[in-house]
């Protein structure tokens, strides 16, 4: 299996553990119906499909993204649910975006803009370029979690690892942590700058699809955190977090665990 693929297949299998929050997110939004918009690195067009039906059958969703390999996915999935009429897919880079100005009414992004390191500012100016005069940009990230209940300090260490931190770098300006996302937007010419924070919890007992979704979802979270863990942190995480370990912390019978994603949200003056 190539990494695209392993990709692709790990965000269909933690989709069932994150898409209630996206239907949340998406009803908040109160997108206009028929209005036009964009999914700036749409991956395998899972938000896409959310997007469109909130827009209803008079509204379009463009998708755009570096893989042709997920585009072909995603098209194949819109082609299935009945709706290729309403959105389209397009290969390209979000920050020189292959559309004229003007040319949405709104612009979401999810689980990509605002992960890219580096200065922000032109990315942002970029995606503002694209929405009409009142309009707005929207940015989801994801913004914390709590996998291992019961195991605080242990959890602590791994989330301050490089894997743990990401996007975020160690020795990186405290302004170019995503959380302070509110500042780029301002920078940006967007004023009405607003965030909002989304929950999303489990318990057991866990179904089948929702153990596939939180195992991977922690073989994902923590990737190559060995040389960073002291060796009693790795004989743990090896103890909790590895699904054949017969104290897998999936098998808890009163495992709880929750994520959150905060949504940030810009406008731009009228016309």
């Amino acid at each position: 299996m190539t990494g695209t693929d392993s990709y692709l297949q790990s965000l269909l299998v933690t989709n069932p553990l994150q898409e209630p929050v996206m239907r949340r997110v998406v009803r908040a939004l109160d997108l206009p119906p028929g209005s036009r918009g964009l999914d700036v690195g749409c991956g395998i067009g899972l938000q896409v499909m959310l997007l469109a039906g909130a827009v209803g059958p008079a509204g379009h969703v463009t998708g755009i993204d570096l893989s042709p390999e997920f585009l072909t996915y995603a098209r194949s999935i819109a082609e299935k649910a009945g709706i290729s009429g309403q959105v389209s897919f397009q290969e390209g880079d979000m920050n020189n975006l292959p559309f004229d100005d003007d040319a949405f009414d709104w612009v979401w992004s999810a689980n990509c803009a605002g992960y890219a390191p580096g200065e922000p500012l032109p990315l942002l100016k970029e995606l503002a370029r694209v929405v009409k005069p009142g309009g707005s940009v929207i940015i989801l990230v994801w913004s914390s979690q709590q996998l291992l209940p019961g195991y605080p300090v242990l959890e602590a260490h791994l989330n301050a690892t490089s894997s743990g931190i990401a996007p975020f770098a160690e020795g990186a300006a405290p302004e170019l942590h995503f959380s302070r996302m509110m500042g780029w937007f301002r920078r940006a010419g967007m004023e009405e700058v607003t965030v909002r924070t989304f929950a999303g919890d489990v318990c057991a007992p866990l179904s089948d699809e929702i153990r596939s979704a939180l195992t991977a979802l922690i073989e994902m979270r923590w990737v190559d955190v060995r040389a960073e863990l002291s060796e009693g942190d790795w004989a743990e995480y090896q103890r909790l977090c590895m699904p054949e370990s017969p104290d897998f912390i999936l098998n808890l019978p009163d495992y709880y665990a929750f994520f959150t994603y905060s949504m940030f949200r810009g406008s731009f003056p009228g016309a």
